[in-house]
């Protein structure tokens, strides 16, 4: 049997978790624009319960091997690394250098969170 790290195993499902997240939250305003916005909501939290089914269990295996505060912060960098392609290719939105700038502070906060496991103890 194949052993994946815990760490993997929870970027996997949260990455899938995100994709379903972003549709969730965003492609009403494309896709549903002229419908009334109960409706928008409704289908938004049909598709946010996939959202949960993955992220749940990603940060259940995620905590087995980082704090909370390394999920939350790797769950930001997953979360801009599926909005900005949403944004770009579904929404049809500018790619813009504010999604570059943005990555680089997400990577400082990735620097500062995780050097503890990095660092010689």
């Amino acid at each position: 049997m194949i052993n994946i790290h815990p760490a993997l195993i929870s970027i996997g499902l949260l990455t899938i978790s995100n994709v379903f997240m972003t549709f969730a939250w965003y492609a009403h305003l494309k896709s549903m624009n002229h419908k009334p916005w109960i409706v928008a909501a409704l289908v938004s939290w049909g598709i946010a319960l996939f959202e949960y089914l993955l992220q749940v269990p990603a940060n259940r295996i995620g905590f087995t091997v980082m704090n909370i505060g390394q999920l939350k912060v790797l769950q930001e960098v997953i979360t801009l690394s599926v909005f900005v392609p949403f944004a770009v290719i579904y929404m049809k939105e500018p790619l813009k250098l504010d999604y570059l700038w943005a990555g680089l502070c997400l990577l400082g906060a990735v620097f500062f969170i995780f050097r503890s496991k990095f660092s010689a103890a």
